[in-house]
């Protein structure tokens, strides 16, 4: 099996990047991409620790994450599983970067920085839906942010309602746990009750 060793192989194959590819770039939220950002109900949060890398998913009313100026961003911490792995990261190193996505958009936007934790009270209680706050927030310094190519969502046809997949054929959190655990955690209990108890901790 070849394997490419070198950057001068990697750009031997690929070539070089057409201005498109460069002049999109910008050291700060440009107001075009402030749209994009506030509109955005999803984003992906990439961090790196010792451990590894690590990809989160983060959702929330569409601008949850605060464009503070056009150099700082802000991710509320919501409601999850503690399992807090981006966090552990993010006070270990704190290179981040965060992708965007819109429903029915073919165009992501990404974002690279630093990042830190900030429990400051009063930044909490801003960030507060129906009454309650999260408990830290991600402060990010953006070095960086550009849109992607839509080539991947276009080639995925991931908005399409008629790609959907049906949940049905999918194995589900409780049948993972139960496997996992030689069933003792999940099965169809944990499904049957999963719905309820998301609703009444959603925040």
């Amino acid at each position: 099996m070849s394997v490419i060793e070198t950057i001068e192989q990697l750009e031997a194959i690929y070539g070089a990047t057409n201005d498109a590819s460069t002049v999109k770039v910008a050291d700060h939220v440009t107001p075009l991409y402030r749209i994009f950002i506030e509109k955005a109900p999803f984003a992906a949060l990439a961090t790196i620790g010792p451990e590894g890398i690590d990809c989160s998913p983060r959702g929330d009313l569409p601008g949850f994450v605060r464009i503070h100026d056009p150099r700082t961003l802000m991710l509320p911490d919501r409601r999850g599983n503690n399992r807090v792995d981006s966090l552990r990261n993010i006070v270990r190193d704190p290179r981040v970067s965060l992708m965007f996505l819109i429903p029915g958009s073919g165009n992501a936007v990404r974002a690279n920085g630093r990042a830190h934790l900030s429990v400051d009270p009063e930044l909490l209680a801003s960030f507060k839906v129906e009454g309650k706050a999260p408990r830290s927030v991600m402060v990010m310094n953006v070095d960086e942010i550009y849109f992607q190519c839509a080539r991947a969502i276009v080639r995925s046809d991931l908005w399409n309602p008629d790609k959907r997949i049906d949940p049905r054929t999918l194995p589900t959190p409780g049948q993972i746990l139960a496997e996992m655990s030689d069933n003792k955690v999940g099965g169809a209990e944990y499904d049957r009750i999963w719905p309820e108890r998301a609703a009444a901790t959603m925040w």
